[in-house]
């Protein structure tokens, strides 16, 4: 069998119980979904009212989202908050509400789904598995809530002072730390990566706008149950500004990276590097880093020195053939990186990315781990694109030569960690295009 083949039926494999994870999650919110909403459509909706007023904040949440670039977080944090306020929700400016868990859960879907629906028809709209989770998270967090308090329970043991409160903040933690594991489960299953960096994201991301979520939440929930429902526009702001900030912020963070892309093509054009080649390496030492374990800010840092690897070319006098710096020496490999390194100095980047550029050439011993994966990319890419007949990324059989090229350096240049990684992510089909 051709290797083409055996690289094939190893990724087809693989992919399987991954389309079923993400499948059965669907699926469960789909029928918990559509459950709901019949169940509310049969025996009508209880205090239309209150089911009007979250179900429009749930929906002008879910408007005012900002779109994410892909594989990052597309918060709606005022949607969230309404959520989960509604499915906390015991009393309206103190009266007991009687809406229960299937109709929050029905209000909520219907509620996010008009909301997208513009995005959707822009196509820039949220993916299925933003509303799979938002349906199951608010599910788990009615469920916990509404039937014990509209038995009495919770006002029987703990009255409607701190307690209560602090009953509500554990509910609302639980939930998010439910929604981290489902998230990352998904993220799991569509990408491979280890689950623990994933798990490790989603919990890091709580600590910022998700805690702010929460305790919006509880607060939503709290306010109407002693002021009513003119409490819900007054409580919104603080989160909606929050929103516009934060959206402010990516623009922000948009920006630096089409700087550093720019930085990094200036390579390509002054023909140093063949055309892609900052492209491909900075996608697969991101994929290698997250099969390490690197998450959040330091895949940031890793793939902004993959972008810029190669800078130091502009330097020289005499340009590398083809850019493949992997085929020259060790000596001047060196001075290729830490003339890269002054230049990225002077860009205004962080400094761990200059590091990283200036220190590729190293002997692994003495590396970063994302000094070693840059290195270990670039000269897989390198060794790929080398050749007749290759191509940019190369064929099956070029992959093949330079992973076995890449064992035979685990001596000195390429740590064998590292190696193996890129070959799990390469069978997988992580060969960027």
């Amino acid at each position: 069998m051709r290797p083409g083949a055996v690289l094939g039926l190893f990724r087809r494999a693989r992919v399987r119980p991954g389309a079923v994870t993400v499948g059965a999650v669907r699926a469960a919110a789909l029928l918990l979904g559509l459950t709901t909403l019949g169940a509310t459509l049969r025996h009508g909706v209880e205090q239309p009212g209150n089911a009007l007023a979250f179900g429009t904040l749930v929906a002008l949440g879910e408007l005012a989202r900002w779109g994410a670039a892909p594989g990052e977080r597309e918060p709606a944090p005022l949607a969230a908050a309404g959520a989960l306020a509604y499915a906390l929700l015991g009393q309206s400016a103190g009266n007991a509400t009687t809406h229960g868990a299937l109709q929050t859960v029905a209000v909520v879907s219907a509620a996010g789904l008009a909301g997208i629906l513009p995005h959707l028809v822009r196509g820039r709209g949220p993916g299925p598995d933003h509303l799979a989770r938002r349906v199951l998270a608010v599910g788990f967090a009615a469920l916990c809530f509404q039937p014990l308090y509209n038995s009495g329970a919770v006002v029987r043991h703990l009255g409607e002072g701190p307690p209560y409160a602090l009953f509500l903040g554990l509910l609302l933690v639980l939930t998010a730390l439910c929604d981290a594991v489902l998230a990352a489960l998904v993220l799991r299953a569509r990408t491979g990566f280890p689950y623990g960096p994933l798990l490790r994201d989603e919990l890091r991301a709580l600590l910022g706008i998700g805690s702010a979520v929460c305790a919006t939440g509880a607060v939503m929930a709290l306010g109407v149950a002693a002021a009513g429902l003119w409490a819900l526009p007054v409580l919104a702001v603080p989160l909606l500004l929050t929103q516009v900030s934060y959206r402010r912020y990516e623009a922000v963070r948009t920006v630096n990276r089409q700087t550093i892309a720019s930085l990094a093509r200036a390579t390509e054009v002054a023909g140093c590097t063949p055309p892609g080649h900052a492209r491909r390496v900075a996608v697969l030492s991101a994929a290698v880093g997250r099969e390490l374990g690197l998450s959040g800010a330091e895949l940031t840092v890793l793939e902004h020195a993959a972008l810029m690897h190669d800078i130091g070319q502009l330097s020289l006098v005499d340009p590398v053939e083809g850019g493949a710096t992997a085929l020259l020496s060790a000596e001047e490999q060196r001075r290729i990186a830490l003339l890269g390194g002054e230049v990225v100095r002077r860009t205004g980047v962080p400094p761990a990315v200059a590091v990283i550029v200036e220190r590729q050439a190293d002997p692994y011993r003495e590396q970063p781990l994302p000094a070693r994966i840059v290195r270990t990319v670039n000269a897989y890419d390198d060794l790929t694109s080398a050749g007749p007949g290759t191509g940019a990324g190369g064929g099956a059989g070029a992959a093949l030569d330079a992973l076995e090229r890449l064992r035979l350096g685990t001596a000195r240049d390429h740590h064998p960690d590292v190696v193996e990684c890129l070959a799990r992510v390469l069978a997988r089909g992580g060969t960027p295009g």
